[in-house]
């Protein structure tokens, strides 16, 4: 039997700071009317070389999106802010939900909700600042060279995605929101919260962090 490994994948999401607009009407008034959080991008992919040197085979990652799937349609499909170093979810840790996830080519999506948790605050908070962040899947299984390339072997389980800030490889950061000016030029007060979200979340018909 091979030995199983924790293994981390991480992709960049809102490249260049914007989502695309795969939200519903209904998370939109979520977003207007209580200051919620949704990011949207690729968390996984299949059959290239990923930035750590690993290849998934597509009918390995089908499978395990399909059974990711019932967590999600559970709402238990829940990460950790911070990788930690086993291959269990702790829950006073958890800062986010993937609410959603298909298959574009080889490339699977996802749609993250920040959730109210302490851990989930706190990301929305790195999120308003302009903190650069990466998101990073989790799972466990083994790895086999086959000319001279890693493939991961087909006992690969995934457990969730993480949020993260250094991510292990290049260009695997999330731009998560622009800059904006939370306090009124003239002034010096501050500007309406919900009304800045607004702006910066509906601009060209895009969602952008």
């Amino acid at each position: 039997m091979n030995k199983k490994y924790v293994l981390r994948e991480f992709f960049e999401l809102c490249p260049d700071g914007i989502c695309k607009d795969y939200l519903t009407e209904a998370e939109k008034l979520k977003i207007k009317q209580n200051g919620a959080v949704y990011l949207t991008g690729i968390i996984q992919t299949a059959e290239n070389l990923n930035g750590n040197g690993r290849i998934y085979p597509r009918r390995t990652l089908e499978r395990e999106i399909s059974n990711y799937g019932k967590l999600v349609s559970e709402r238990r499909s829940v990460g950790e802010l911070d990788h930690p170093d086993d291959s269990v979810v702790n829950l006073k840790n958890v800062s986010h939900l993937i609410a959603e996830t298909w298959w574009e080519s080889n490339n699977v999506y996802g749609k993250i909700e920040v959730l109210p948790t302490p851990s989930g605050e706190i990301l929305k908070s790195l999120i308003m600042s302009g903190v650069t962040l990466g998101i990073s899947s989790r799972g466990l299984g083994s790895v086999k060279e086959v000319g001279g390339k890693t493939y991961v072997e087909d006992d690969y389980q995934l457990i969730c995605f993480d949020i993260v800030q250094e991510p292990s490889t290049r260009n695997a950061f999330l731009n998560l929101r622009e800059h904006k000016d939370l306090y009124n030029n003239s002034t010096g007060e501050p500007n309406n919260v919900l009304e800045i979200i607004d702006d910066i979340l509906f601009t060209n018909g895009d969602i952008k962090f």
